[in-house]
């Protein structure tokens, strides 16, 4: 029997059915527009910095591409801790990016495990992976070696005599060089740095014997004859390195230590937002123009899906977190 009591249920369900339908086409809508003002990307490494350099390279045919323009906004302190911090706690709207290096989702959270005040893996979406790019074996030019087995060699020979230098505890140098003094069981005195430039020319002094510089830093002095470049850390040779071998090829099978970049929204930013950021970076990134621009720079271009970031981020988690929790290094 058709009552009043029905023609009222069936009048409510119907009107939370529209209801429902409308507050579904709003956000779909909402992306239809979006975007609509300038967007931020924060960099949290100063002006003049290779990530500032980098995430500028793209910024303008992203601005482009989307028809907005793009805000680099410098946001160091902490090793890139506090501009990360700043984006992980931003409005996931689409107007506020993060475009930074490997340290801040990778080695910080270990290293700054009460004071980080962000989780990568959760208050993060991963957009995408922007470029790569090895670290460099580098040694004096007058050390009496021409390969890591003979770097090796002395070490032990000098039965931790020698010293190395990198850019401070917890750095991708420092990190990087005691996994290789546990894989080769060498002995090196640690000696921190204030950057690489003073590293390199420690190097070039002989004040240190050794460090894992970054190509654009090292190279030039490769060049002129001051330094040594016995191998690099990427799997794979790299063309824009004069054809410096690997450790890989050099008797440490699998041993990485890249650099990367990558941009990252907040946590819950709409997936809509996501994948087509995603899309027009990768035609960006994979561009003639930007790839020779990289490439000037040492990075490869290395565009990826959200879900590949994801996985570099837990793999080199992985890695890390055993050395640094082998040198019971903490930076709180």
């Amino acid at each position: 029997m058709f009552t009043v009591r029905t023609f009222r249920a069936r009048t409510l369900l119907r009107r939370l059915a529209v209801a429902l339908t409308a507050a579904a086409l709003l956000p779909a809508a909402a992306m239809a527009q979006w975007p609509e003002r300038p967007i931020h990307l924060v960099v949290p490494f100063p002006p003049g910095s290779s990530p500032d350099l980098l995430a500028r390279t793209i910024s303008e045919p992203l601005s482009q591409a989307l028809g907005q323009p793009i805000v680099v906004d410098n946001k160091p302190g902490a090793g890139g801790n506090i501009g990360t911090r700043i984006v992980a706690r931003g409005t996931p709207d689409g107007y506020t990016l993060l475009y930074t290096i490997n340290g801040p989702l990778v080695t910080a959270p270990r290293l700054y495990q009460k004071t980080l005040g962000y989780d990568p893996l959760k208050d993060l979406a991963p957009v995408t992976l922007v470029a790569t790019s090895p670290n460099v074996l580098t040694v004096p030019a007058s050390l009496p070696v021409e390969n890591v087995a003979d770097f090796v060699k002395l070490a032990r020979e000098r039965n931790g005599a020698l010293n190395y230098g990198s850019v401070g505890p917890g750095s991708s140098a420092h990190l990087a060089m005691e996994m290789f003094k546990s894989e080769a069981k060498v002995d090196l005195a640690h000696i921190p740095y204030s950057g690489f430039p003073q590293v390199i020319s420690a190097i070039i002094a002989g004040d240190v014997q050794a460090g894992f510089m970054v190509p654009a830093i090292a190279m030039p002095q490769v060049r002129s004859g001051k330094v040594k470049a016995l191998a690099i850390t990427s799997l794979e040779p790299s063309e824009s390195l004069e054809g410096v071998p690997t450790m890989d090829k050099q008797g440490y099978p699998g041993f990485e230590a890249i650099s990367w970049n990558a941009i990252l929204a907040p946590a819950g930013t709409p997936a809509p937002i996501v994948e087509r950021l995603n899309r027009e970076l990768a035609a960006i990134i994979n561009s003639e123009a930007v790839r020779k621009q990289l490439a000037q720079q040492y990075f490869t271009a290395a565009p990826s899906t959200p879900q590949g970031l994801t996985e570099r981020i837990q793999k080199d988690t992985a890695r890390w977190d055993a050395v640094i929790e082998q040198l019971g290094l903490s930076l709180d």
